[in-house]
């Protein structure tokens, strides 16, 4: 028994330690800002083409699913209402970092992952320079930042679709009235909801993936591991994140 859990509980130790590192690296010099737009550019600029085709994509599905069922009610004017608050709420955030998880904290956790197998590490550590501070905290920082940013791009888009379905290829209301209604629909608490979850989830998925490329071993293969590790355990915190969030919120 004690032999099962001996795994989990020394990954989740050697997890919190790199977390605590890279945490206060954050507050700690060298800066390393090259790097650290290097990688904004990275994740955010390479991420603009999967993440705004999501969001526009995901808010015509929901206005065309529920289409039929707000026709049935004769409450057809409330699609933006319904989109919006989706979009906003859960959809945007969480697709949006299902997106980055999937594309960065794999490249991440393979690009860490090669690193660790040729030895480079190794070599920056003998060189007197912290792996932590180089590799992780540029990381972590820049999709902090850009997590977010692509977030309201996603929720901006899907609104977008949700309209190109309900007023152009439907027609079930004047666009006037959906923006109006999608505006209206927002509270503060949804926006304050919709920015916290992206910017926990970026901090997530950023050590996640990087904790997965620091600790390959086995070669090729391992990073090939490291890899997709690094994806199904950073997509399913962002679900459990977005339960605990969503959950807080609803309290207030």
């Amino acid at each position: 028994m004690l032999d099962i859990l001996k795994r989990p509980v020394y990954t989740f130790q050697e997890f919190i330690l790199l977390s605590i590192g890279a945490i206060r690296g954050v507050f700690r010099k060298p800066a390393y800002w090259g790097d650290t737009v290097i990688q904004m550019d990275l994740i955010g600029v390479g991420s603009l083409p999967v993440v705004s085709l999501t969001g526009f994509f995901s808010g015509a599905v929901m206005a065309l699913q529920m289409a039929r069922a707000l026709q049935t009610y004769g409450a057809t004017s409330q699609v933006g209402k319904i989109v919006a608050i989706t979009m906003v709420r859960e959809m945007g955030p969480v697709l949006t970092a299902l997106m980055v998880a999937g594309r960065n904290a794999s490249g991440m956790a393979s690009e860490l992952g090669s690193m660790k197998v040729t030895e480079q590490i190794d070599a920056m550590r003998a060189l007197g320079t912290d792996p932590v501070l180089k590799l992780v905290k540029p990381r972590l920082i820049a999709t902090a930042i850009v997590l977010p940013l692509l977030t309201i791009l996603a929720d901006f888009l899907g609104l977008v679709g949700g309209w190109v379905v309900a007023c152009v290829l439907l027609q079930l209301t004047p666009g006037a009235q959906y923006w109006d209604t999608a505006w209206r629909a927002i509270e503060y608490n949804d926006i304050a909801q919709g920015l916290i979850k992206p910017f926990c989830f970026a901090i997530v998925l950023s050590l996640v993936g990087c904790y997965y490329g620091m600790q390959t071993t086995g070669g090729t293969q391992g990073v090939g591991r490291s890899t997709t590790q690094a994806v199904v355990v950073a997509s399913v915190w962002v679900v459990i994140l977005t339960f605990i969030i969503g959950r807080i919120f609803t309290r207030l």
